[in-house]
């Protein structure tokens, strides 16, 4: 366990990299059959390889909150610094 408090945007890191791995893996069970010369998967499997790019961008989207939530705890804190100084 860490003793890290979860910070804004963690979950949507965390799920990003999950649907990145399920479409990775549907990618790689799409591109197999091309190279052992097997019959190609039906349309539907080379979909879910579309989520590769969806895990990315909520991934992202994770990474974006994280920043904004730092940027306004350092704005408050610098904000609220000088007023303590007084």
């Amino acid at each position: 366990m860490s003793s890290e408090t979860p910070r804004a945007g963690d979950l949507l890191v965390r799920i990003g990299a999950i649907v990145f791995l399920v479409g990775a893996v549907a990618t790689l069970a799409t591109v197999a059959p091309l190279f052992l010369g097997a019959d190609p998967l039906p349309p539907a499997a080379y979909f879910v390889c579309m989520l590769m790019g969806v895990g990315f961008l909520i991934a992202g989207a994770g990474v974006l909150r994280s920043i904004a939530e730092q940027r306004r705890q350092a704005r408050a804190s610098s904000a609220a610094g000088p007023a303590a100084a007084r």
